[in-house]
């Protein structure tokens, strides 16, 4: 439970039709062994005490009776374990029978939902049995208890905040207006379903884009358990089509037609900084609600899941070239809008060989096709100096030639060497003057080829050289449109790799690969035998760490603490604990220190959830202390 973690369960156990005691003692077991497994949460199927196909048996009051008792034994049997279940069951409420979901914690019926839409279609007839549910709570005796009964009932801890459990049944969640809409929006970021839902052709893949829509719809983690084996096939068969997701995404899900038991340990940190972030996400009408307080043991919660090591990288490889276009398409069609808007004749790009160039040029390309105008206008300006290699500058030029845009060379080095004088630098003294003069002068060479010709600067700078402040101060930072200011590093290697395979142009392909293959730098250090000497990511760290940091304090606004505990998991075998630590203690430094440099960043176009923009995504004053970060940090 620890940084919002919480393990949860959806079963589908074996069954009798109408086999009470049989059903309840798999119950029983599973739930046993998922509190030995560190669940706090397990979900059963609808009606599972029973089955869901009694039919006209519900009428029977010896069916009735046998799943109060097995209730009973379940109550009974959840004395000593530390999690919370949920069970399906039938019970009559003033002589009227209801299809309900109990919550059973710590020995105790904490409450009984109704279910709120009685399907009475095609193969569905429960409203000959059941009576629609009520939303309006009131007590009931039940079993020796004062139970709560009625829809609008959410569960709480102590133990765990942002623990907040609601319930509904099957068809509510495929009616126009689902129950947990309500629960969400009284607070609920755990939703359970109970559900008996047939198997027919193609029913599967739109039962899961309910589930993963109305998690991610709802800000929660979504538990769908669903009857399977065992229930009658007289005209229907079940398949156990288990489901846990967490805000879109499936995050375990049980093999159809398998009667099992599965598991996931979902973030409730992460839906709750979501709703926060999310202004259009505003808790109401809780003064309607009942809120029951759960028995929950504070323990840590084992991290299980799937650390993406890439978060801005798109994990499926079948949607490559969709993603990877539609990537492209943001970037290209800014900057498309922003050449005609200011009647820019052409664009002018400093290109050095590396990959933040690069992905800019094949966008200005792509911009310039799209308004139907000559490549010829695109200026690709390499401006060689002291740490310039061969292999560089002669991907830059091959690169130009291959896009059939305008190439120019501008060597910098006797302006640069003239202004050393006039400044008093020495040379050979390789400080941060050295290298930010040539920055600056780049920018001023390729300023004022704009204004020759009529155009404007076409930007190269990253999203995650803005993270870290790793840009010239009006030097490379400064363009006329930032055109990758919202692409991290590890997104521009997947973008350029991906026009690497596209292309049929043999140049363009080899020369994208090696520059592919080309250490980052930005080449202001003269070369050591003719190789590049000022690796950046030796200076500042791996880009693949600062992306998966900034990735994770920006979106969900994690403690660092949580942070590392990703990463120490994320990156298992490649970096140790200590190394991420220090790392991540440069980010932090580095991210606080240099938000001047983004307070006045020039426009972009915005391409991810993450985003840098002092006018849009991120707002934060250029002198905030990064102490409390800083703080918590040194604690670890």
């Amino acid at each position: 439970m620890k940084d919002g973690f919480i393990k949860l369960a959806a079963a589908t156990t074996d069954i009798r039709v109408a086999d009470t005691e049989y059903n309840t003692d798999n119950i029983i077991k599973t739930m046993l062994e998922a509190d030995r497994n560190g669940a706090k949460l397990i979900v059963f199927p609808e009606l599972c005490i029973t089955a869901y196909t009694c039919g006209d048996l519900f009428l029977q009051r010896s069916l009735i009776d046998g799943a109060a008792a097995g209730l009973d034994r379940i109550k009974k049997a959840s004395e000593g374990a530390d999690i919370t279940v949920v069970v399906g069951l039938a019970v009559v409420v003033d002589n009227t029978l209801y299809n309900c979901a109990a919550v059973v914690n710590h020995g105790h019926i904490k409450g009984l939902i109704p279910k709120m839409n009685m399907p009475n279609y095609s193969e569905f007839y429960e409203q000959r049995h059941f009576a629609e549910g009520s939303a309006e709570v009131r007590y009931i005796d039940f079993l020796g208890e004062s139970v709560p009964f009625g829809s609008k009932l959410l569960f709480t801890s102590k133990a765990m905040p942002e623990f907040v459990l609601g319930v509904e049944i099957c068809e509510d969640l495929w009616t126009v207006n689902p129950p947990s809409n309500s629960h969400a929006l009284a607070g609920a970021t755990v939703i359970a379903n109970l559900s008996a839902s047939d198997e027919l052709i193609s029913k599967a893949e739109y039962r899961e884009m309910l589930v993963k829509s109305q998690s991610a719809r709802l800000y929660s983690v979504y538990i769908y358990s669903d009857a399977g084996y065992g229930e009658s096939t007289t005209d229907l068969v079940f398949a156990g089509d288990d489901m846990i997701a967490e805000n879109g995404t499936i995050l375990a899900r049980s093999e159809r037609f398998t009667n099992s038991c599965v598991y996931a340990a979902a973030d409730l940190e992460r839906l709750t900084a979501e709703r926060r972030k999310t202004t259009t996400f505003r808790n109401s009408g809780m003064k309607e609600y009942t809120y029951i307080e759960l028995e929950m043991e504070k323990t840590d919660t084992e991290l299980e899941r799937y650390v993406d090591k890439t978060p801005f990288v798109p994990g499926d490889t079948g949607e490559r070239e969709k993603r990877s276009e539609e990537i492209l398409t943001i970037q290209s069609m800014g900057l498309a809008k922003r050449l005609e808007h200011t009647w820019s004749k052409t664009a002018v790009i400093g290109v050095s060989g590396g990959l933040d160039s690069t992905l800019a040029l094949l966008v200005t390309a792509r911009a310039f096709d799209y308004l139907g105008k000559d490549r010829k206008g695109i200026y690709a300006v390499t401006m060689p100096c002291f740490g310039t290699t061969s292999r560089t500058y002669n991907n830059a030029a091959n690169f130009a030639k291959s896009l059939g845009v305008t190439f120019m060379e501008v060597n910098i080095r006797d302006a640069v060497l003239k202004h050393f004088r006039d400044i008093g630098q020495d040379p050979e003294c390789y400080d941060v003057t050295y290298e930010n003069c040539q920055a600056r002068e780049r920018t001023q060479v390729i300023m004022d080829i704009a204004n020759k010709t009529g155009g404007m600067v076409v930007g190269t700078g990253d999203l995650s050289e803005m993270a870290l402040g790793w840009a010239t101060y009006n030097g490379d930072h400064m363009s006329m449109y930032a055109v990758n200011a919202g692409v991290p590093k590890t997104l521009i290697r997947y973008l350029v790799d991906y026009e690497a395979e596209r292309t049929d142009n043999e140049l363009l392909k080899l020369t994208l690969q090696d520059i592919l293959d080309t250490p980052v730098s930005p080449e202001l250090l003269p070369p050591k035998d003719g190789e590049i000497s000022q690796k950046t990511e030796k200076l500042v760290g791996p880009y693949e760490l600062h992306d998966f940091f900034l990735f994770h304090l920006l979106r969900y606004g994690y403690r660092p603490s949580k942070i590392l505990r990703l990463a120490v998991k994320a990156f298992n075998g490649e970096y140790d604990r200590e190394f991420i630590l220090e790392w991540l203690k440069t980010f932090y430094r580095r991210f606080f220190a240099q938000q001047f440099k983004r307070s006045c960043m020039p426009d972009a176009p915005k391409v991810g959830t993450v985003a840098l923009s002092p006018r849009g995504d991120w707002r934060m004053p250029s002198d905030a202390s990064v102490n409390l970060w800083k703080s918590e940090l040194d604690q670890m």
